[in-house]
């Protein structure tokens, strides 16, 4: 095994948890803009340990994208086995937009990471086959893919960023709104194709 397989040590592997929670922090609160030295005085670490972890801060942004990524696959997955394909749908999507809300961070992007990329291909198969089971079950309307619910994630906490003053809980409002629009009763039929997925 070569040295850069083995797991790390159990300071290093806090010492990582640590950066990446205070990188989520400074990114939310200045940004992408948001320095190493920042993140490292908010993890209470020397900069120099932030690039023994992470070579660049765009590394420590694709690790951070690809962390949710990896996240939301597990409770996709998890949410397969239950028995209700409607309600699994529906948490899904609740547990995705609540954990997009609290970590605010729908402005990073890493689509130069081949990880990334791979995991963000993970969830998309995993929220296709949610949907799948879903649809399969009559829940929600025939021609909804998994790509149209997986471009839709987001969508509950955007609507609400829009409203200057809102309530930290509003985006549930249109989670619900979103919701009932992918049920079968009273549908129309969509004006264009559903997208692709890269």
């Amino acid at each position: 095994m070569t040295s850069s397989a083995r797991p790390l040590r159990a300071d290093a592997a806090r010492n990582r948890e640590l950066l990446l929670a205070a990188a989520e922090e400074e990114f939310a609160a200045r940004g992408i803009d948001a320095s190493i030295a920042d993140i490292a005085d908010r993890a209470g670490v020397a900069k120099a340990t932030v690039f023994s972890h992470f070579a660049s801060k765009e590394e420590l942004i694709a690790a951070i994208v690809g962390g949710h990524f990896a996240t939301l696959t597990a409770v996709a997955r998890r949410l397969l086995a239950t028995a209700d394909p409607e309600a699994a749908l529906s948490e899904f999507l609740t547990v995705a937009a609540d954990g997009i809300k609290q970590q605010d961070l729908t402005f990073l992007r890493a689509d130069d990471d081949s990880r990334v990329t791979e995991l963000r291909n993970e969830l998309h198969v995993a929220v296709s086959a949610l949907t799948d089971r879903a649809r399969a079950a009559g829940v929600i309307r025939a021609d909804i893919t998994g790509t149209d619910v997986f471009l839709l994630i987001c969508a509950p906490v955007h609507i609400a960023g829009c409203h200057p003053t809102a309530h930290p809980d509003l985006w549930r409002r249109y989670q619900a709104i979103i919701f009932d629009g992918l049920r079968p009763s009273g549908a129309n039929s969509l004006p264009q194709p559903p997208p692709s997925w890269p």
